[in-house]
């Protein structure tokens, strides 16, 4: 006996498109990014005493081709994942993974020092490290009076 799964999901792909951009806040692997794009990498996000450290992944993205910005206190994040293709006349059964272009945007706080950010890629993850400004120390200002 042998069973077969038969769907009608992998004939309509452009009602499978139309459903993922209406519903797109519904899938966990992909986030609806309206006309910015198609999809949004996931990132997690670290604070230490020295720094800020974003790490994005974006496997399938060559690291040149990502654009990283500081515009206004906002950090961007620009690329995009090309379509898979298909080699020798074969055709996919199933797509998942998402395609197209992606940016984020990342409110970043005073502390944060927009000259000293710097960004490395390997193995699929962006790494975008952000160092944080020297604190200024309290001091005591003297009043001057006219005794």
């Amino acid at each position: 006996m042998s069973i077969h799964r038969v769907s009608t999901w992998n004939h309509n792909h452009g009602l499978q498109q139309e459903l993922r951009q209406a519903f797109g806040h519904l899938f966990q692997n992909e986030v609806s990014q309206g006309a910015a794009g198609q999809w949004a990498p996931r990132v997690d996000i670290h604070e230490d005493e020295q720094r800020f450290l974003i790490l994005a992944d974006i496997p399938g993205v060559d690291p040149a081709t990502i654009e990283v910005s500081m515009d206004k206190g906002m950090l961007i994040i620009k690329g995009e994942r090309p379509a898979a293709s298909v080699e020798q006349g074969g055709k996919f059964t199933r797509v998942e993974r998402a395609h197209g272009a992606f940016q984020r945007h990342f409110a970043l706080p005073d502390t944060a020092d927009a000259e000293g950010i710097s960004a490395n890629g390997k193995h699929g993850v962006l790494e975008i490290s952000i160092p944080k400004k020297a604190q200024a120390s309290p001091r005591r200002i003297t009043i001057h009076t006219n005794h």
